[in-house]
């Protein structure tokens, strides 16, 4: 009996985990995203030759791209923008973050090299500014993992398209599996930050529109 409990636990975890990769990964790594978005060829994706994984989540947002624009420039730690997302995972996460909820005028601009620590000790994975194009992109990698993050902005008459898209390097079973666990958090996390610039983007273009 023993021996057959333990069979069924295993086919049961190999079922479970079949599911996950078939059916749900996919939507993890490029959730908001069409097909063609997810395989599209994006700025900053020529830094890696090869990578283990690719993201490309997206989201629509009902502004234009100067506008959704004035928001993504000025991300990043204290006393930049933030980055949008989960205030208390933030802070828990122990990263120099505070999300802004105005246009930023001092920080309307992103240097390429600037180096940008997040925690609040100055210690651990640092960003690098890859590439900066207004009102079309912004490339970032991070030392030393060297995975990149780029955000593109795509017009659609009067609304945007804005993409994220994370390639990262990684090889060997315990990285996949390590990977495989922190997938589904980075999607609650990336998709509040895209939530976060959309809601901020859509109120800025309904205000500029109200204004005399």
């Amino acid at each position: 009996m023993k021996l057959l409990r333990i069979i069924r636990l295993v086919v049961l975890g190999a079922g479970v985990i079949y599911a996950y990769l078939r059916l749900v990964r996919p939507h993890v790594l490029d959730g908001g995203s069409t097909p063609e978005e997810a395989i599209a060829a994006l700025p900053g994706d020529d830094i890696l030759a090869h990578t283990a994984i690719q993201t490309t989540r997206a989201i629509s947002i009902d502004a234009s791209t100067e506008v959704t624009w004035k928001w993504l420039v000025q991300m990043g730690p204290r006393p930049r923008g933030g980055v949008y997302t989960y205030d208390w995972i933030e802070r828990v996460l122990g990263l120099d973050i505070e999300n802004a909820d105005r246009i930023l005028p001092e920080y309307q601009h992103m240097d390429v090299g600037s180096k940008w620590s997040l925690s609040k000790k100055g210690k651990g994975p640092v960003l690098d500014v890859m590439a900066v194009q207004a009102p079309s992109h912004i490339v970032l990698q991070w030392e030393p993992a060297a995975a990149t993050w780029a955000f593109v902005l795509w017009p659609h008459g009067r609304t945007t398209r804005l993409l994220s898209r994370n390639r990262i390097p990684g090889s060997g079973i315990a990285f996949r599996l390590a990977y495989l666990i922190m997938e589904p958090l980075s999607l609650v996390m990336e998709r509040e930050m895209l939530l976060g610039i959309k809601r901020r983007a859509e109120r800025l273009a309904r205000e500029e529109a109200a204004a005399p």
